[in-house]
């Protein structure tokens, strides 16, 4: 199989490391619990396969050339980033809310986006659900991923092979980088949890990202 595995491999690490929307929701994820942070991980992974097959099947093509499908997906996904962020700034503000009348906080929003995800999710199934839920809409709903697989990605495809069999390889690799990268990230993120512990700074904490998400998707609408 002729593919460039080196050019492949550098543009995929940069792409990983850059900061984005799947990052966030990783993050997020694992300051909340060590398993939520894998789910959010797989879930965006999982997203990535979804447009690895939609571009072997030229359904990515048809997006990117239709500026109404492209758009739809676009204000989809920035709508899904600004719902993530304003439920963690409200449950942020409810927190300090409840804490400054000196009652017990008992969780935040249901979509696990609040300081106390872990107690509201209920069990391990319902918080690796509601990570994995989090990271895959993140990510399948990103238009950037699918043009990374229909653009990018075809850069790196050489003749003398099955152009869609290198396509699945080369997706298929960057699927496996990207699950050994968030995982190592968790396992960093995961520490932050000590220093969160702190109410003053789990709320910053929330704020700032919660901001973010809302930054991010307004400029992901524009």
């Amino acid at each position: 199989m002729s593919v460039d595995l080196v050019g492949f491999l550098g543009v995929v690490l940069v792409a990983y490391v850059v900061p984005g929307p799947d990052f966030l929701v990783v993050v997020r994820s694992a300051t909340e619990h060590r398993a939520k942070g894998r789910a959010a991980a797989l879930g965006a992974q999982t997203g990535l396969c979804v447009h690895m097959l939609a571009a072997a099947v030229g359904l990515s093509l048809i997006a990117a050339r239709s500026p109404v499908v492209y758009d739809a997906i676009k204000l989809l996904g920035a709508a899904y980033l600004v719902y993530l962020g304003i439920r963690a700034v409200l449950a942020a503000r409810r927190a300090a809310r409840e804490q400054r009348a000196g009652r017990e906080v008992t969780g935040g929003p249901g979509d696990g986006a609040g300081p106390r995800a872990s107690k509201v999710d209920g069990s391990a199934r319902g918080r690796w659900r509601s990570g994995f839920t989090q990271g895959f809409l993140t990510n399948v709903l990103n238009p950037k991923a699918a043009l990374f697989f229909l653009s990018i990605l075809p850069q790196f495809v050489h003749g003398g092979g099955s152009p869609t069999r290198q396509i699945f390889f080369l997706g298929l690799l960057d699927v496996l980088i990207g699950i050994a990268y968030w995982f190592a990230l968790v396992a960093v993120a995961v520490r932050l949890r000590i220093l969160l512990a702190r109410p003053k700074v789990r709320h910053r904490w929330e704020l700032t990202t919660g901001w973010l998400f809302i930054g991010i998707g307004v400029a992901a609408a524009s």
